[in-house]
């Protein structure tokens, strides 16, 4: 005699989630648009890649398989809602790495701003499967909200939808029209090891000045390849940042370093470029060859920084390398890439030589 009831309760269940699910409004983000998707006008094969359509002729097969990835873009937009939805698809069945959990790689992270103007962390999920849908955050205080929300990191991304209850008013906000920070280089700018996408240092960095960001690190490609220079001139950058030295060694840096930042300025004669060293492996000090490694690159680096600056190559930065993770020894995951603490501590190693070169001191 119970199983008819339980059997009513069930369906009783099923029927009130539908009805939820009836009354949620799904918003298409292509409708207005993401940040750190450089080259709007251009023709894409996916509509969340990073690189326009020919970068499939012009790059290294590499490069192009990692541009794929939605890594630094952000939708934002405005509600009242008392509960956010999302629905998302991504392109690749591995939603995590050993070292790089799901919810970086695969995930989507929620941001608002405060009643200061600073954005907060608001919520992230944890992604399971490739096509997934999640309640972001629910019992939000009642009032109008402007949130961002960042896409995967380390997956490429086929749809993005945001979800509101019926009621809730809804305004998806365009791109801003500010000139947007160019990050070039390897795994770390791409990403690798953040635990969620918000948390990738050009994120952080994008918050902390309130402008956009467009991601252009390439894992282990990211190597001052002339034709990805050829896509960042077109452009109009407040700034571009040159971090690619954790993938070269110092016979590449000499070779292409120079001819690289003279094709960006040619093209850009006032936009501020900084080069970056790379960061120091935290156990180099034990091992000689490491310690080498990053001695022979960071020399690399700044002799062609002064052959630039002898040449006459103005609003050149430089950024050193020694101090991006800190000096605890406790800023990386696998000794390479940094863990959220790593990720934080290169923000802040790169937001006063930003602020200096873009003008915002």
């Amino acid at each position: 005699m119970m199983l008819p009831r339980m059997c009513t309760f069930l369906c009783l269940l099923q029927i009130l989630s539908a009805f939820g699910q009836d009354k949620l409004v799904w918003h298409d983000v292509r409708q207005w648009g993401l940040e750190g998707r450089g080259w709007a006008d251009k023709e894409r094969h996916r509509w969340f890649d990073r690189l326009p359509a020919q970068g499939d002729e012009t790059v290294t097969e590499a490069v192009w398989s990692l541009s794929r990835h939605s890594a630094g873009m952000m939708v934002r937009f405005k509600t009242d809602a008392t509960a956010i939805h999302a629905r998302w698809k991504v392109m690749h069945p591995k939603l995590g790495m050993p070292h790089m959990p799901p919810s970086g790689v695969s995930g989507l992270d929620l941001y608002a701003r405060g009643p200061d103007g600073e954005w907060r962390w608001a919520a992230a999920t944890m992604p399971t499967k490739q096509e997934m849908e999640a309640r972001l955050l629910g019992g939000i205080a009642p009032g109008e909200h402007e949130f961002a929300l960042y896409l995967p990191l380390y997956n490429g991304t086929e749809s993005l939808e945001i979800g509101v209850p019926a009621e809730a008013v809804f305004e998806g906000l365009l791109p801003r029209k500010a000139k947007p920070l160019v990050f070039y280089g390897t795994s770390i700018t791409h990403g690798a090891c953040a635990s969620r996408p918000g948390m990738a240092h050009p994120a952080i960095l994008g918050r902390w000045l309130d402008m956009p960001v467009i991601n252009l690190g390439f894992s282990g490609n990211g190597k001052m390849h002339q034709a990805v220079g050829d896509f960042m001139v077109e452009i109009d950058a407040a700034a571009y940042i040159i971090d690619c030295l954790p993938n070269m060694h110092a016979a590449m840096v000499k070779e292409r370093c120079v001819p690289f930042v003279k094709r960006l300025r040619e093209a850009r004669p006032h936009t501020p470029i900084i080069l970056v060293e790379d960061r120091r492996f935290p156990n180099a000090w034990l091992i000689p060859s490491k310690s080498k490694f990053h001695d022979e690159n960071h020399a690399a680096l700044r002799t062609a920084y002064e052959t630039l600056k002898g040449e006459g190559i103005a609003s050149l930065h430089y950024l050193e390398g020694d101090g991006l993770l800190g000096d605890d020894f406790e800023g990386t995951t696998d000794a390479s890439h940094p863990n959220d603490l790593g990720f934080l501590r290169q923000a802040q190693s790169f937001a006063p030589v930003l602020r200096a070169a873009i003008g915002l001191e």
